[in-house]
């Protein structure tokens, strides 16, 4: 299973000290997870200027969860800061703002996938099976780490391996070991975590135990 490190972080301190801890397991130019919230789209707000994630100078790659109204307007400046994905949530777009958004990623040769909530029914994903076979199914609220994992998501990943056996799919929320089996038995191919990689006193060992399921 294919573990992604997730930075919900508040301030430039608390980035800088997660950065610190996958220093000491992670490998150069391995994937982690920037969640971005506005706290318009989500209740929750993180610290989520590019230019300032940029200045850190991570030795690692990074996707970018787009958890904003308007995420089409935060693709160039993300672009600029160097990120390798983005996330966008289905809720935030039309087909329109999708072909933009899908044009400057392909234009950067820069991957996305499409993200939903728990609460949205697979059906709203119909209509971009065939934009894009990367989704990420989210099993938590958008926003907050540390939230209890929803397994009626799940189903949207049975839904969407049956409707598009190609698709690449990624969980978000709430993975421990346990609920890694769960996603990965649902059919996902990649799982990202926050709380229970941070929150461990071994966050090597935490993160080591989740690639294992």
């Amino acid at each position: 299973m294919h573990i992604t490190p997730v930075l919900n972080c508040a301030t430039k301190r608390d980035a800088e000290e997660k950065f610190g801890v996958l220093k000491t397991f992670l490998k150069k130019n391995e994937l982690v997870h920037i969640d971005v919230a506005d706290g318009m789209f989500t209740f929750h707000k993180t610290w989520s200027d590019p230019e300032e994630w940029a200045a850190l100078h991570s030795p690692f790659l990074f996707e970018v969860h787009l958890m904003v109204e308007h995420p089409e307007v935060w693709i160039a400046p993300w672009l600029a800061a160097g990120a390798k994905r983005f996330i966008i949530p289905v809720e935030a777009i039309d087909q329109d703002s999708f072909r933009a958004i899908a044009a400057q990623c392909n234009a950067a040769h820069v991957e996305f996938m499409l993200s939903s909530n728990p609460e949205t029914p697979p059906e709203d994903l119909t209509p971009y099976l065939h934009e894009t076979s990367r989704f990420q199914v989210l099993c938590v609220n958008p926003g907050l780490a540390g939230q209890k994992f929803l397994p009626l998501a799940l189903l949207k990943v049975r839904w969407l391996k049956y409707a598009l056996p190609r698709a690449i799919i990624e969980v978000d929320g709430g993975i421990t070991p346990e609920t890694a089996r769960w996603a990965k038995n649902a059919g996902a191919d990649i799982l990202v975590s926050a709380s229970y990689i941070f929150g461990s006193k071994d966050p090597k060992r935490a993160y080591e135990e989740l690639k294992s399921v």
